[in-house]
């Protein structure tokens, strides 16, 4: 997950709150406002005339074929250090020959002396056992030269599995994919089989809904009154769902009084929200706040989506964007409190840290999530290992956790479980470095048929204890082949990761959340009343 510099805090609910104060403009700042005002029009004009666009054009050529270059040159690094492992493959074959027939050689030279020395029959004794000490000092010599070959064939393996780790077969996050990484990719394997359902797959029809307005199209003549056809009694249906972004302003009106003796002016109270001359409900912003955080929307095209979906009504500021979420995490400590008693209470969490940037500085976001309860809490930290954990709800979970094997999450919890996707990405990476074995290929294949039979479940279904029970037993056999193949043959010391997976493999417990209407929830989160402190604070004009 990346979160970008302007809204990185604010994505996921956690951010530091900042308290400006108002400043009185002078003369200087008037002055500077003035000549910024000059510069933006001069900026407009050069858009108008289009030498902007031109500019921004040739920018965008030169960028794009600054990025075509960047892209070929990990492409000919690796097409360098493809032909020097070949090189240096070629070099030891050639040096392994040499050795063999440098032993060959001796071998017939030492032979020939002997028989000569038993021919001649000349001290037979000594040249026999210097003989034998030559031979032995040989043989030890191949038997190294053996050895140290095996050696750089295991540290050419290290190598291969070094420059081909990534986020697919390693625990490497794909946010840290750097040049002459892959691209993310699609993990699913070619099957063969035609796109789309396949024969005895149960379709999911498109949800019929109750009719807002009704029309009933008039049956033709030719069929109503002809006697050769009659009604069956069924009702052909069919509907178009629309969806229409209307805007409604309500508007509140209070007389004002003056009072004739200290000046002041009063009038009636205006209901809740009715802060401003003109205000926003929840609507608006949950519209607003899902675009910007769910679906990573900058600011500028939240205000240009608004204002073409309402026809220019509907133009909201930079500054209120800003504010969503600020706003949003005061009127949901409530829901905070309630997540956090979910998450302890829970059985199973899953914890996990990810990257994010906090004005331009690389932070951590310790992630804490309970499928199960429907819950899940992102808090901002400076540094992952357990700096990142102390004062987090995971330092006092008591349950098990479900993690990506980081060394820091085996000292909380009571129990552990090995997330499934990194599962999968580690018996991947066994698979393209342990080619000769066979248990990591069919373990793959069994975890991705699990998978796709839990998430063929329909909802609230439980699964067959008949088709689990087979799983399980698949499962236990392949584990007691993989034993019996590292048996044979043992990791050595270069990749282990293969070896270290089979040691760790557990029980695989597959959970899937319900899904809820989270624009209506957030909608109805901004229609809170805010906190006595918060409220002073928007009333005062503090910016959070």
């Amino acid at each position: 997950m990346e979160i970008s510099a302007g809204h990185a805090a604010d994505a996921r609910g956690y951010s530091f709150v900042k308290d400006v104060t108002a400043m009185h403009m002078d003369f200087e700042t008037v002055s500077a406002l003035q000549y910024r005002n000059r510069s933006l029009k001069k900026q407009v004009e050069a858009f108008k005339s289009g030498e902007k666009y031109i500019q921004m054009e040739a920018a965008r050529k030169e960028l794009l074929r600054f990025h075509q270059r960047e892209i070929k040159r990990p492409e000919y690094e690796l097409s360098k250090a493809h032909s020097e492992t070949v090189t240096v493959r070629r070099y030891w074959g050639e040096v392994m020959d040499d050795l063999e027939k440098e032993y060959q050689e001796q071998i017939r030279r030492l032979e020939a002396e002997i028989a000569r020395l038993k021919k001649q029959n000349l001290e037979p004794g000594r040249q026999r056992d210097e003989a034998k000490d030559k031979l032995k000092e040989r043989t030890g010599q191949y038997y190294a030269a053996a050895a140290e070959l095996e050696e750089e064939r295991g540290k050419n393996r290290k190598l291969t599995a070094q420059v081909n780790r990534d986020f697919e077969n390693s625990s490497l996050p794909s946010s840290l994919k750097g040049a002459g990484r892959k691209k993310i990719a699609n993990s699913r394997e070619k099957t063969g089989r035609r796109p789309g359902g396949q024969p005895g797959h149960r379709g999911h029809p498109r949800k019929k809904h109750v009719p807002d307005i009704s029309y009933a199209i008039p049956s033709p003549a030719e069929y109503a009154e002809n006697p050769d056809y009659y009604e069956t009694g069924k009702v052909i249906r069919k509907q178009k769902v629309c969806i229409r972004l209307d805007v409604e302003v309500i508007e509140y009106t209070a007389k004002e009084y003056r009072n004739r003796k200290t000046g002041a002016r009063v009038h009636a109270p205006f209901p809740e929200g009715y802060i401003n001359e003109v205000n926003y409900d929840g609507t608006v912003k949950a519209f607003a706040f899902l675009l910007g955080n769910e679906c990573c929307v900058s600011h500028g095209k939240i205000r240009r989506l608004l204002s073409e979906l309402t026809d220019g009504r509907v133009r909201i500021s930079d500054g209120m964007i800003n504010g969503l979420c600020a706003e949003f995490r005061a009127k949901t400590e409530h829901e905070k409190k309630e997540i956090l008693k979910k998450l302890l209470s829970s059985p199973v969490m899953n914890v996990d840290f990810t990257n994010a940037s906090f004005n331009g500085k690389g932070r951590q976001v310790l992630v804490l999530a309970s499928p199960s309860e429907n819950a899940a809490l992102y808090i901002g930290r400076e540094k992952k290992g357990h700096a990142g954990v102390i004062g987090t709800p995971l330092q006092d979970y008591a349950g098990t956790l479900v993690h990506d094997h980081d060394k820091t999450f085996y000292s909380y919890g009571t129990g552990h479980q090995e997330c499934t996707q990194h599962d999968i990405r580690y018996m991947t990476g066994s698979v393209q470095n342990e080619p000769e074995l066979t248990w990591n290929r069919q373990m793959l294949t069994l975890f991705r048929e699990m998978l796709h039979y839990r998430n063929g479940l329909l909802e609230g279904a439980q699964a067959d204890p008949e088709a689990v029970s087979g799983f399980e037993a698949a499962y236990d056999r392949l584990l007691e082949k993989a034993e019996a193949e590292y048996a044979d043959e043992p990791p050595d010391d270069y990749y282990r990761e293969g070896y270290n997976l089979f040691l760790r493999l557990s029980v695989v417990y597959l959970l899937r959340s319900q899904g809820e209407n989270v624009y209506q929830k957030i909608a109805e989160t901004y229609r809170r009343k805010r906190p006595p402190m918060e409220k002073a604070k928007e009333e005062a004009g503090i910016v959070m």
